[in-house]
């Protein structure tokens, strides 16, 4: 049998919500824990090692003292990681991974096996983001348990390949944990997802939605707005080509001509300063189509759950018709 994260069997629901910037936060994380689902964040949302190191004492011990008090078990929680000579944290937040025995450590932006070696030290388990074949064979030689297969149209740093080819290229040559990124918002897309062979749905913006996020009141109103011809794949913002919400470009003075650079935007000169730009100019996937509502995560995980159930059922019903 292939090696699959063991943790899938327990979940309500095979979701990872997305560790999304400046969005994901403790009150978002343990909320999708406490219902079952693995909640993640990026340990750049906090301003220093110190304060990642805090968020993770807040986030164990209140996933602690609700077992205690429930009876229940958590799903567990997961920390992103950007593995990338740029971020000169990686080292100090890694330590602190392996000091609080983070369950999921999410990689980014590099599959390095001593990064794997150094969570596996404590039995943790390391998933990968990529959007091609080759970046998927780079992290299984690198020893990761997991791939996060980023496809078209996901939030942020997408690829540009049909998820259900993605998938097939992957699988040929990887046979542990796959998840798939990418339009995912409603419990029917979960189950399509694993019906086209991933083990987990991935699922990033549908959380931007949700009470406990971290997103301001027009960031969700811009969502619920939105269709899916409203997201722009461009590079100006990060260097790195990413989706993002068309009427958040506008409103920082972008034109057409600018989305077109295949290099970043210097916005130091142009938009005040990167850190008003990240703040200002919103990443969304085209799931904001399936988009309408700001929902607290215990309501959406329900709704989510129903509708995967009723998906499921509808397959069950194709089989005895075509059996």
């Amino acid at each position: 049998m292939p090696d699959k994260a063991p943790f899938i069997k327990d979940l309500s629901l095979p979701i990872v919500a997305a560790p999304m910037f400046l969005i994901s936060n403790p009150e978002l994380v343990i909320a999708c824990c406490k219902n079952g689902i693995v909640g993640t964040f990026p340990a750049l949302n906090q301003r220093s090692s110190e304060g990642f190191e805090a968020w993770l004492i807040e986030i164990r011990h209140a996933l602690d003292t609700f077992e205690k008090e429930t009876g229940k078990k958590a799903a567990p929680f997961g920390v992103n990681l950007i593995v990338h000579p740029t971020n000169p944290r990686l080292e100090a937040d890694l330590r602190l991974c392996v000091k609080h025995r983070v369950p999921l450590v999410i990689t980014s932006l590099g599959a390095v096996s001593q990064v794997v070696d150094a969570v596996h030290s404590y039995g943790g388990l390391v998933f990968h983001d990529i959007i091609k074949k080759r970046h998927a064979e780079k992290a299984a030689e690198a020893g990761v348990d997991g791939l996060i297969l980023v496809a078209a149209g996901a939030g942020g740093h997408a690829g540009t390949l049909n998820p259900m080819t993605l998938i097939s290229e992957v699988r040929s040559i990887f046979d542990k944990t796959l998840l798939l990124s990418g339009c995912i918002s409603t419990g029917r897309d979960v189950a399509a997802a694993l019906q086209m062979g991933a083990d987990l749905a991935y699922m990033g913006t549908r959380f931007i939605n949700t009470s406990e996020s971290a997103a301001p009141e027009e960031y969700r109103n811009m969502i619920i707005e939105a269709g899916a011809n409203d997201i722009v794949y461009t590079a100006a913002i990060s260097g790195v080509h990413a989706n993002f919400l068309a009427p958040s470009l506008r409103a920082a003075g972008l034109t057409p001509e600018d989305l077109k650079r295949d290099t970043k935007i210097d916005f130091g000169k142009e938009l005040d300063t990167e850190a008003k730009a990240w703040k200002t100019i919103w990443s969304a996937g085209q799931g904001v189509a399936s988009i309408a509502d700001v929902l607290p995560v215990e309501t959406l995980v329900n709704r989510l759950r129903e509708e995967f159930l009723a998906a499921l059922r509808e397959q069950a019903a194709l089989l005895e018709r075509y059996t």
